[in-house]
């Protein structure tokens, strides 16, 4: 079976400090893919820059602030991006397509799918799919998180081998290096723990957006989706074949799971939750150690206006998460009879489609 990578790239490491592309930047990193895919890889690309890319093309001095400004930065530097990656990769022989996404697409699971089919047949035609958000049109302000999430989401929905989240850290440190010299590198991570994410720092460069903190993020999407993930420097020849065979120079996030179905990945990670359920410790055992469905009698409080098919989340007696469900009554029936065992249900509602309020076909947890 063929080795797939996704790789990406942020925009500290494909701009320079003051903005506008790093040409050298672009090239190096296609001649680092060219090599992964002349060893037998599948390559997916997802890169960020498109704004640090173009601000200074459009007449910004520095990179803006406000949202029009960076639509419309983005809008000139991802046709410089693309661009860059088009000429550099042809150099290899590689043909590029681009694929502009934002977060309302991944709510859709139809078109999804569509995306997965179009993607698929692009990797059997030797192609490399270069994945971005699109900033242009996207109303949520920076949204993905310098598409660190946007590379967990399409790791796992391509059933990647290996997400790569390339930046300008050689991995994630006990302490800022910068200002703790005596800070030390974790090479590998098995469980992100809170402690994991209490040491991850905030962004480090005036240019990209996502901090290491986002980078955990991903990397726990994509360990919860089956994928292991880098996250770490390249900057040098041959260093990206090596972060994908187990010695590059950074941190590693081991998963002990296998891939996500398509429909729990959207369930987790894509769908937008429309009410909360707060369950006692009984249903708290249940759901994530029972295997079993979220009953009326474990339900405590109920917030939020949803239907029957709508997607809720679930938390616990100390308000953390626990994962989310499709939920089988509307917030008004299950007002009515939370906490309530299951034989009064039918007696208080009359006939039932399903007497769970959360079945465990319909549930992922996320803790």
């Amino acid at each position: 079976m063929t080795t797939r990578i996704v790789v990406k790239i942020g925009s500290s490491s494909l701009t320079g400090t003051e903005g506008g592309l790093n040409r050298e930047a672009v090239s190096f990193f296609a001649s680092e893919i060219a090599e992964l895919k002349r060893n037998g890889c599948e390559v997916l690309l997802v890169t960020s820059g498109a704004v640090a890319a173009g601000f200074r093309s459009i007449g910004y001095p520095t990179r803006p602030k406000l949202l029009h400004e960076k639509q419309a930065a983005a809008a000139v530097g991802q046709v410089l991006l693309m661009q860059a990656y088009q000429e550099a990769f042809a150099e290899h022989g590689i043909t590029t397509a681009q694929i502009l996404l934002t977060r309302t697409d991944f709510c859709s699971r139809r078109a999804m799918n569509n995306a997965m089919m179009t993607v698929e047949e692009l990797l059997r035609l030797g192609a490399v799919p270069v994945f971005n958000e699109n900033d242009t049109v996207s109303v949520d302000e920076l949204k993905f998180g310098d598409n660190d999430t946007l590379s967990a989401l399409v790791a796992n929905l391509l059933k990647a081998t290996r997400l790569l989240v390339l930046t300008d850290m050689d991995g994630l440190y006990s302490g800022d290096p910068r200002k703790h010299p005596d800070a030390v590198r974790y090479q590998f991570v098995d469980d992100i723990t809170p402690e994991i994410y209490a040491i991850a720092g905030g962004a480090g460069s005036s240019v990209g957006t996502g901090g290491m903190r986002s980078k955990i993020d991903a990397a726990k999407i994509a360990t919860r989706g089956g994928v292991s993930v880098f996250v770490g420097r390249a900057t040098e020849p041959g260093d990206l074949q090596l972060a994908a065979t187990g010695s590059g120079r950074g941190t590693y996030f081991a998963t002990k799971l296998s891939s996500l179905p398509v429909k729990k990945q959207w369930l987790g990670f894509m769908s937008t939750p429309l009410g909360s359920l707060y369950v006692d410790e009984g249903a708290v055992e249940a759901l994530l150690h029972g295997g079993h469905s979220l009953l009326p009698v474990g339900v405590k409080q109920i917030e939020g206006n949803f239907h029957a098919g709508d997607v809720v989340e679930v938390l616990g007696p100390d308000s953390k998460l626990l994962g989310r469900g499709i939920v089988n009554y509307d917030d008004t029936q299950l007002r009515s009879i939370q906490g309530l065992p299951s034989r009064q249900i039918v007696p208080k509602l009359g006939e039932v489609h399903r007497l769970e309020v959360i079945h465990r076909d319909e549930w992922i947890t996320l803790r």
